[in-house]
């Protein structure tokens, strides 16, 4: 709300004989409530609505030290090799590797996670491969609903086995 105090002040009465009139001023005064509520409204909304809209991460459980190994039986896993092109290639336990399309990984992976329930993966990928590549194979791991899965480096003996699949 707004008001205006249009009364004289007494000055303004005492040079009432001069010639000159002074311009009268008007004072306005402002509340200010009104505006004050629904900045307090506003700040708790917006307060409100960030603290309910949390970032969706992934959680990775680490060994606790580096020097820890975990046993796991070859016919439990899967691993998935990405070359420096980006090509993907699987193999299960000593298999020889097979290369597979980035469109039907998912449905690789399904098939294999259905036929053995304690799948575990192995993610290798090259480090001239891209980084998008390898969020798109956790992504595809992610949507075929496969929570263990592991990220280890590429080494010779891998390079050698994507070699072997595509002279073949």
């Amino acid at each position: 709300m707004a008001a205006v105090e249009t009364g004289e002040s007494k000055s303004a009465a005492r040079k009432a004989g001069k010639k000159h009139k002074r311009k009268r001023r008007v004072g306005v005064r402002i509340d200010m409530t009104p505006m004050v509520d629904v900045i307090l409204l506003l700040l708790t909304f917006f307060m409100l609505t960030t603290y309910f809209s949390k970032p969706q991460t992934m959680e990775l459980n680490l060994p606790p030290d580096e020097k820890t190994t975990v046993e796991v039986a070859e016919s439990n896993l899967l691993t998935i090799r990405v070359a420096a092109d980006n090509a993907i290639f699987w193999n299960m336990a000593r298999e020889a590797a097979n290369r597979v399309e980035f469109k039907d990984l998912r449905e690789l992976l399904l098939e294999r996670s259905k036929n053995n329930p304690k799948l575990i993966t192995l993610v290798k990928i090259d480090r001239e491969s891209t980084y998008k590549m390898m969020v798109d194979i956790m992504d595809e791991l992610s949507l075929a609903n496969i929570t263990r899965f592991s990220l280890a480096p590429m080494n010779a003996y891998d390079k050698r086995e994507m070699e072997k699949a595509r002279a073949s």
